[in-house]
């Protein structure tokens, strides 16, 4: 009988941002880049994306999800969805969601293992950004935690983040059964 893969401590550190990053950054080059908002994302392709950036930081929450559940999170009118390809190939992606009246959520910001280290994340997450205070808000917020990239915090912060809360939390990892049932459909 398979273990029961064991949770996982993480430090969470809540960060916001209430002005505009004044800065811009050329895109790398040697890359051919395209971002493309995704209004309607096949299920499978967000699944394949999600999976691909966060396997290594252990993202599991939108994994577990229906596919009911899925489509109202991000076909919702106040989540967008973009995608990064480099070379003609997915390479990341983020999430926003417009919440309150006036803070918008950066859920989900990540590069697939090829694209790390190509010199495109600082960029990447700056065209997020510059999506993110598209429509003038009052603030624009993201949450980390010690199990994502080992930067994640200190780049947020080098953008324009300041932490503003932070709390311990367990991740319950999927099994190798779950990850295979999800994957398979």
């Amino acid at each position: 009988m398979p273990k029961k893969p064991v949770s996982l401590k993480a430090h969470v550190t809540q960060l916001e941002m209430t002005a505009p990053l004044k800065a811009s950054l050329p895109v790398p080059v040697n890359l051919q880049t395209a971002i493309i908002r995704a209004p309607d994302i096949p299920l499978h392709y967000y699944r394949y994306l999600y999976r691909q950036v966060g396997k290594r930081w252990h993202w599991y929450k939108r994994l577990r999800m229906s596919d009911e559940q899925l489509a109202a999170a991000i076909h919702s009118p106040h989540v967008s969805v973009t995608v990064l390809y480099v070379d003609g190939a997915p390479a990341g992606f983020f999430e926003l969601q417009k919440q309150s009246e006036g803070v918008v959520e950066l859920s989900y910001f990540g590069l697939f293992e090829r694209a790390i280290g190509l010199g495109i994340g600082k960029w990447f997450l700056l065209q997020a950004l510059y999506a993110a205070w598209q429509d003038n808000p009052s603030k624009v917020t993201v949450t980390t935690n010690t199990l994502d990239h080992p930067r994640a915090l200190q780049l947020y912060q080098m953008m324009g983040f300041s932490p503003v809360s932070t709390y311990e939390a367990l991740v319950a990892p999927m099994t190798d059964a779950q990850l295979l049932k999800v994957l398979d459909s």
